[in-house]
């Protein structure tokens, strides 16, 4: 038995495999094509072009992983189908449950390591890509997001003018507020240097709004230097001109919980989180509503056609969840609920339907 689930287990790795490769070789070469119209742009050169490509290969592996493994258990199971192989291991005890288990079990150990890839090494790897690229291209020095930004922290409100690569600001202004919500400090420097855990102001000017009865006192104390500490850091401020689906698993979660401390909305954040989370759980509910084509009557269609079904419907699904959680955000429902509820209900539902096919 072990070594027939061996068998199996191998046939579709193999299957899989395949498909990444052609996967990324497809995207690579279009990829390739694009980046053409850059070549020759300073000292960008069609080896630098060659060397992003490659560098955000884990990156695009870790996006794609669903559809390609998807696709590769069906392909190999359609193999063992074509050539009867399935046909003997079912004649020889293996049943429905313990093949789609089988199945299961591959595509989980390979979204897995492919989750491991992205989270560990494609942030990286994409950074330094991305960071090469610009030099090559005389970018180097030049921000993402030179015309700044505004972020709360706490009880301050702090907007930058220019965002020079995260450190350097200029025209930097931080408007603190009292419990009443009332401003009592203004805070106004023409540059800051920021560490990742505090600001430090150069040539500032500090007015004291202080409120007496009808009348308001403005106090103006200039200071050579000052320094304000932040509950942000580094990684948030790069994340600011980036998309959540752009930002690691790690950063995406800090994010969260500074916009929750800070009472903002994290809805945009958390439907990406909880997509991430559920992608193995996805994985599972779409492979088996594509084993539903797999193990139907073979009067119905052709094992091609099936496999073709299987992929459709598989890939739809993954689509549905997706715009379940673009609805979260609309009508303001749990983004948990709209993430986790679709795949266990398919999970259910499909295995129950393969439970009374492996009874019949």
């Amino acid at each position: 038995m072990k070594i027939r689930d061996r068998y199996i287990a191998k046939t579709l790795l193999l299957y899989s495999l395949v498909v990444m490769l052609v996967w990324l070789s497809i995207y690579s070469f279009f990829n390739f094509l694009a980046e053409l119209n850059s070549v020759g742009t300073f000292n960008y050169t069609i080896l630098e072009a060659i060397k992003f490509i490659v560098l955000r290969i884990p990156e695009v592996a870790y996006e794609q992983a669903s559809a390609v493994i998807l696709l590769g258990c069906l392909l190999g199971m359609g193999h063992l189908a074509s050539t009867g192989q399935l046909l003997i291991f079912r004649v020889s005890g293996l049943s429905v449950l313990r093949t789609v288990w089988i199945t299961v079990k591959n595509a989980l150990f390979i979204i897995f390591l492919l989750m491991f890839i992205g989270e560990v090494f494609a942030p990286a790897l994409t950074k330094y890509a991305e960071s090469e690229r610009k030099s090559a291209m005389g970018q180097a020095s030049l921000s993402n997001n030179p015309d700044g930004f505004w972020i709360r922290d706490g009880d301050n409100f702090i907007n930058v003018e220019n965002n020079v690569d995260g450190r350097l600001y200029s025209g930097i202004t931080i408007f603190e507020v009292s419990k009443s919500n009332k401003i009592e400090r203004i805070i106004n420097s023409e540059s800051a240097n920021f560490d990742g855990k505090s600001l430090y102001l150069k040539e500032t000017d500090i007015y004291s709004i202080n409120s007496n009865n009808k009348f308001e006192n403005i106090d103006l104390k200039e200071r050579n230097a000052f320094n304000k500490s932040v509950a942000f850091d580094q990684d948030l401020i790069t994340s600011l001109e980036k998309e959540p689906k752009d930002l690691s698993t790690y950063t995406i979660i800090k994010q969260i919980q500074f916009l929750t401390d800070n009472k903002l909305r994290a809805g945009v954040f958390e439907v990406e989180l909880y997509n991430r989370l559920v992608k193995p759980i996805s994985l599972i509910a779409m492979i088996l509503l594509a084993m539903l084509f797999i193990f139907g009557s073979n009067r119905d269609a052709t094992l091609g056609r099936k496999i073709f079904f299987g992929v459709a419907i598989g890939l739809s699904f993954e689509l549905i969840s997706r715009i379940g959680g673009a609805m979260s955000l609309s009508f303001e429902f749990s983004p948990l609920f709209s993430s986790f509820a679709p795949p266990l209900l398919a999970i259910i539902i499909t295995t129950s339907v393969l439970i009374n096919k492996s009874t019949n």
